[in-house]
């Protein structure tokens, strides 16, 4: 019959065995529903909010004079034919194109104000952040539909050093006002082709892949 020192030492080595069979796998946390890698239905995402270094296009109907090619200034603001200085960072198009009309109604009866991006970065809030062992680490704009694959073409995949099932994605529950992590199998998604290791992305996502300690 075995001594009680004995049990306790298989015992040990079996816990030993599990956790690093644990560490071996995908990152702790919470996991997301897979997406396909091709949208089935494409649609509209979130109101496109103006963020610093935006090209926009604003036109006047009927005065074309009044409108102009503007770059949004790292200070939010835009400066146009009549007006300067007006705040344009965390509008909608149609917010701003409405401010617009209302400083424009001082001059022109009835001014009608559209606004068109023609290059845009958007806010912090609606970009995603790819941090860490990747090829080019990068805030990129958020698009309609983008899933993890997509960013991480983006940025050129992950380097040689990255332990992808590792990874995390950061994500702020705008409910409950803090941030969630999620786990990401970023080493099965491009290494074995597992297409349910592929996920949605949101505005405002921060994916973080270590490096491997080996």
């Amino acid at each position: 019959m075995p001594s009680k020192n004995w049990v306790r030492l298989l015992a040990g080595s079996a816990l030993v065995s599990l956790t690093l069979g644990g560490c071996a796998g995908s990152s702790g946390g919470q996991h997301l529903p897979p997406a396909n890698f091709v949208a089935m239905q494409e649609g509209p995402g979130e109101d496109y909010v103006i963020g610093p270094l935006d090209e926009l296009t604003i036109f006047v109907w009927r005065n074309p004079e009044l409108g102009a090619r503007v770059q949004v200034r790292p200070d939010g603001r835009v400066t146009t034919p009549l007006i300067t200085d007006m705040p344009a960072v965390g509008k909608t198009p149609s917010m701003l194109a409405q401010d617009i009309q209302l400083q424009l109604s001082q001059y022109v009866q009835d001014p009608l104000v559209s606004i068109i991006v023609n290059r845009f970065a958007g806010t912090f809030s609606q970009q995603v952040r790819i941090v860490g062992a990747t090829g080019k680490p990068s805030s990129i704009p958020y698009r309609a539909n983008m899933t993890l694959l997509d960013a991480m073409i983006a940025v050129g995949g992950m380097n040689e050093f990255a332990s992808g099932n590792r990874a995390k994605l950061v994500r702020y529950d705008k409910a409950s006002g803090k941030q969630r992590e999620f786990a990401l199998r970023l080493g099965d998604l491009f290494k074995k082709g597992d297409s349910q290791a592929n996920v949605m992305l949101m505005p405002g996502d921060v994916i973080i892949i270590p490096e491997s300690v080996f």
